[in-house]
């Protein structure tokens, strides 16, 4: 449980599936914990009060973070309150919705970037700055099989906002990197036990899904958080740029 003590990590959408188990993992690592949540307070004081119960420090913070005002709040309040920012994971994000192109509007077209292309731009343009001053940083976003493969129906501009979420990690890599600062991706595959395919997925089309998988299961939420500690980890310290499939063998590059 030592090997993020004294390391602060800040987590987007921690207060349900990948991200809080993602907080709980960097919890049990040895980190403190800011839960950014966007609707759902009850989940977010849940995920808290389990970091709390590990012997780390944790707060809540609301915002929208496709608004910089609201992401300027959230990080400048997580940072007086712990000191500092050690680890950004970029988790916020989701599908909204199911539209083909023939179907769909401009208006959603522009909200799935937003929620996912947006919200990874000013969260890392937010933690950068305090990351670079201190030489030391771990930034870990969050793109999608769906990135290789365009996704299942309805899902192209879900798939294009991930993406361009695993090409800007790229660049970030590249401009942050000389500064001290660690940009890395993970990309699920099938993962059981979140809001994204209890709402969008229907269990045929999820049961279909698992036995395309080599490893014979979906995945589950903690199987993405322990690859997430890891990238924010010591164990990683030369890892810039990677992007990390987490998807059983379902799809292989």
């Amino acid at each position: 449980m030592s090997g993020l003590s004294g390391q602060v990590a800040l987590v987007t959408g921690a207060e349900v599936g990948i991200g809080r188990a993602t907080a709980l993992a960097l919890a049990r690592d040895g980190a403190d914990i800011a839960v950014h949540y966007y609707s759902n307070e009850a989940g977010a004081n849940e995920a808290v009060r389990d970091i709390k119960a590990l012997g780390r420090q944790s707060t809540a913070f609301q915002g929208d973070l496709t608004k910089s005002a609201d992401v300027a709040r959230v990080v400048e309040g997580a940072a007086a309150h712990f000191g500092h920012i050690d680890i950004l994971v970029n988790n916020a994000g989701g599908l909204l919705g199911r539209h083909a192109l023939v179907d769909m509007s401009e208006e959603f077209f522009h909200a799935v970037l937003d929620v996912n292309v947006l919200t990874t731009f000013l969260c890392c343009r937010a933690v950068a700055p305090g990351m670079m001053a201190r030489k030391h940083g771990a930034i870990i976003n969050l793109t999608s099989l769906a990135a290789h493969n365009g996704g299942g129906p309805g899902a192209s501009i879900y798939s294009a906002a991930k993406a361009a979420v695993l090409t800007l990690t790229k660049a970030y890599a590249k401009e942050l990197a000389p500064h001290g600062v660690r940009v890395n991706a993970v990309s699920p595959g099938l993962i059981g036990g979140t809001p994204f395919h209890n709402t969008f997925t229907s269990p045929e089309a999820f049961a279909a899904a698992v036995k395309t998988i080599p490893l014979g299961r979906a995945g589950e939420p903690d199987d993405v958080a322990k690859v997430i500690a890891f990238l924010a980890g010591d164990g990683a310290g030369f890892l810039a740029g990677e992007t990390i499939e987490i998807n059983g063998g379902m799809n292989m590059r």
